[in-house]
């Protein structure tokens, strides 16, 4: 049977944009290969077990804890766009992660690249 915990893992680490989840007191409990590289002038791997809010601004630690409020206002509080990125072309959005019973279990920042696409589609070299 296939073990579910490993496709998650898997599916975000096949993302091909960074990946930090953290639990609800901020501490980063996962990062993806492509986080660690981005953020490894800040330390990379050695950020997890780490809280988040000390590679923020107070503005931004700010946010994140008004954003964590509404996520716990209601279950139907999931995601908030954050920023947008006009050096990558990117939109930022912080997304909360629940648990089946719809509680709020962590948080993580989702990134999604405006450009389009330059890989040929289907191109699996036949």
């Amino acid at each position: 049977m296939v073990n579910l915990n490993e496709v998650y893992k898997s599916v975000l680490d096949a993302d091909r944009a960074a990946v930090v989840i953290c639990d609800l007191d901020h501490t980063i409990i996962y990062m993806n290969p492509v986080a660690i590289k981005r953020y490894e002038k800040w330390g990379g791997e050695d950020l997890m077990g780490k809280s988040l809010l000390d590679c923020h601004n107070p503005k931004s630690v700010e946010m994140i804890h008004k954003v964590l409020d509404w996520f716990r206002a209601s279950k139907d509080n999931n995601i908030v766009y954050t920023f947008f990125n006009e050096k990558e072309n990117k939109d930022v959005y912080m997304v909360a992660l629940r648990n089946d019973a719809g509680e709020l279990i962590a948080y993580y920042e989702k990134h999604e690249y405006r450009n389009r696409e330059t890989m040929r589609m289907y191109d699996i070299g036949e």
